[in-house]
């Protein structure tokens, strides 16, 4: 049966930050846009607060999320156990995307090890806070975080690395605007 919590803060906090994934849903606001999920890995998440979230954002050949936050700020993040006893947290709420070339970019990134490739952060505001049974989620045994990103991104460089954002991550597949530092990296 499922359950609100006011904050996110003892089991809940623990929970969180016990999961190696989580996923990442958003929608545009045209009904015949696509939805967007992602899973994400590796030591790229924080809880900044009791309702306050973020999680590194890389460079990759999609950019739904941001497009998407840009044009509602709509996002839902959902943690599953998938070792241990069952669990699933969502934590619904209002993002943002903080990049390189904000002021409050280099804080926030602080809080995070060093990782080639990240694009952008993102922050958001959570307004709800469930759990639920997570009965139906399969037992999976973690073997390790995959290494490949980082080697790509490390293999590309910056420059080649803003190049590419250029060319897949200015707009999302619905046409809706994503990366807005694309300008200043080629000036």
């Amino acid at each position: 049966m499922g359950k609100l919590h006011a904050a996110i803060d003892g089991r809940i906090r623990k929970f969180i930050e016990e999961q190696r994934m989580f996923f990442v849903g958003s929608a545009p606001l045209d009904r015949d846009g696509h939805v967007n999920v992602s899973p994400k890995g590796g030591d790229s998440f924080r809880i900044l607060g009791p309702a306050t979230v973020a999680y590194l954002d890389y460079t990759g050949s999609g950019v739904e999320t941001i497009a998407h936050l840009r044009e509602n700020r709509r996002i839902i993040i959902m943690f599953c156990a998938f070792e241990g006893p069952p669990n699933v947290v969502r934590l619904h709420g209002r993002g943002e995307v903080i990049e390189p070339h904000e002021a409050e970019f280099p804080a926030l990134l602080g809080l995070f090890n060093p990782d080639p490739g990240v694009r952008a952060i993102i922050r958001i505001d959570v307004d709800r806070v469930s759990s639920s049974c997570g009965y139906a989620v399969p037992r999976c045994r973690f073997e390790g975080q995959r290494t490949q990103l980082a080697e790509w991104a490390s293999r590309k460089g910056e420059d080649e690395l803003k190049k590419y954002r250029g060319e897949k991550n200015a707009t999302s597949i619905d046409g809706l605007p994503a990366l807005l530092d694309l300008e200043a990296d080629e000036k």
